[in-house]
């Protein structure tokens, strides 16, 4: 599991509605054949949904930025542009979603193929024909498609496991759950924290398996940043119980176990009250008057305690008969993360836009809606710019004009379409 990766920061572009179309019937022997501009299809949607076998959020470090199909525009003869597809991405069972702009959660995608829409795609604009009426019978304009929505989301994973291994580096944690499990992790003897969680699956006699979970060992201040295990807190928060691995040949054993629990109390006030199984490693490596000795003195604070030695497999099966029992009588905690109501999925009005002087009598306006606006505007056609500038008109744009200090015969300019101010246009 090298490269492990619990929290990414990715940006998301919803696909953008089809503009319509300005069209007219042509065939032969048809009379009148009227406005026939198709509309616009609509832009691709943007998913994540909870995929079970993936683990790890190292993907998002080689891609960040995903983008939905646009849809295509409208046709003549009434032909609708295709919508575009809708992009669905994986993430694993676990993931918290947070929008970075406001902050707010807005997704604990902590169920297998659970799915939520973060980004909505833009409407397709709506072609000429959609406009006929019996007073109206030749439209002359057509709608611009809906804007993309962009995004920028942080993923934080909490894993989904069972069992979290506890306990200090070196602590022999990546030993055992090799020996307990399908988990291959990297082990060496090293005073030094496993720099990533490991995950291994231990298969029951009864043909089924629970998750374990190694998580890198904690330092004393850790649920204050010092080491590599406050990073992997989040991990613990799901699961059922936890193993507290012990090494007997470390100078205090029982401080060292102390010292781990006020970390989980600093982290989590609920962590330092989940069920604990403590396992006391490494006996071979120690007398057994020692061991009877340490042991003693965690009967005073632990009801469970183990004897085993992750290297040669001693205590082992008595462990596992232990922990086949013990995680179906333990269900998982009820973690509740409060998610806020995700607006930001349809955030695709760009009504907004700001006016530029440009030069002594030359004012420019931008603004998403209005280039958009222009885009479907021919600007040799009166009656589609008679409409383009009521529309401005609605939108406050002329008011604002005058706030900016335009006079009359100056220059404005929106996207290709340049005209003259003057001020019977408010």
């Amino acid at each position: 599991m090298a490269g492990f990766t619990d929290k990414v920061k990715i940006k998301l572009i919803s696909g953008r509605g089809g503009n319509g179309m300005v069209a007219w019937r042509r065939e032969k022997y048809v009379d009148k054949g009227g406005p026939a501009g198709g509309d616009g299809g609509r832009g691709g949607d943007v998913y994540l949904i909870a995929d079970e076998d993936m683990t790890t959020l190292t993907d998002f470090t080689f891609q960040s930025v995903f983008k939905a199909q646009n849809g295509e525009n409208g046709r003549g003869k009434n032909q609708h542009g295709a919508c575009g597809k809708d992009l669905y991405i994986k993430v694993p069972i676990g993931t918290v979603v947070r929008d970075i702009e406001t902050n707010k959660i807005i997704a604990d995608l902590n169920v297998a193929e659970q799915t939520v829409l973060v980004a909505k795609g833009g409407r397709g604009g709506r072609g000429n024909a959609r406009f006929a009426t019996p007073q109206k019978r030749a439209p002359q304009f057509c709608e611009p498609g809906e804007p993309s929505v962009e995004r920028f989301l942080e993923l934080e994973l909490k894993l989904i496991a069972d069992i979290g291994l506890l306990g200090m580096p070196n602590a022999g944690k990546s030993t055992l759950i090799s020996v307990i499990s399908s988990a291959k992790p990297k082990i060496a003897d090293y005073p030094f924290t496993t720099l990533v969680p490991n995950l291994g699956v231990v298969k029951k006699p009864t043909g089924d398996g629970f998750v374990v979970a190694d998580i890198p060992g904690l330092i004393e201040g850790a649920s204050e940043g010092t080491g590599l295990g406050h990073e992997f807190l989040r991990h613990v928060e799901r699961c059922r119980f936890l193993i507290h691995v012990v090494d007997l040949t470390s100078v205090n054993p029982l401080n060292n176990y102390n010292l781990i629990n006020e970390e989980l109390k600093k982290h989590d006030e609920k962590l330092s009250e989940r069920y604990q199984v403590v396992v006391l490693n490494k006996i071979d490596a120690v007398d057994e008057e020692y061991i009877n000795l340490i042991k003693s003195e965690f009967e005073k604070v632990a009801e469970d305690i183990f004897l085993i030695s992750a290297v040669t497999q001693k205590g082992i099966k008595e462990l596992l008969n232990f922990l086949y029992k013990k995680v179906d009588e333990i269900e998982k905690p009820e973690i509740i993360i409060e998610t806020e109501e995700d607006t930001g999925a349809f955030d695709n009005d760009d009504s907004s836009f700001v006016i530029y002087k440009t030069d002594k009598n030359e004012y420019t306006i931008d603004g998403g809606k209005l280039i958009r606006l222009a885009n479907v505007t021919d600007s040799q056609n009166f009656e589609q710019i008679k409409r383009f500038q009521n529309i401005m008109d609605s939108m406050g744009v002329f008011e604002a004009l005058a706030q900016a200090g335009v006079k009359d015969g100056d220059i404005v300019k929106v996207g290709h379409i340049v005209f003259d101010y003057y001020s019977y246009n408010v």
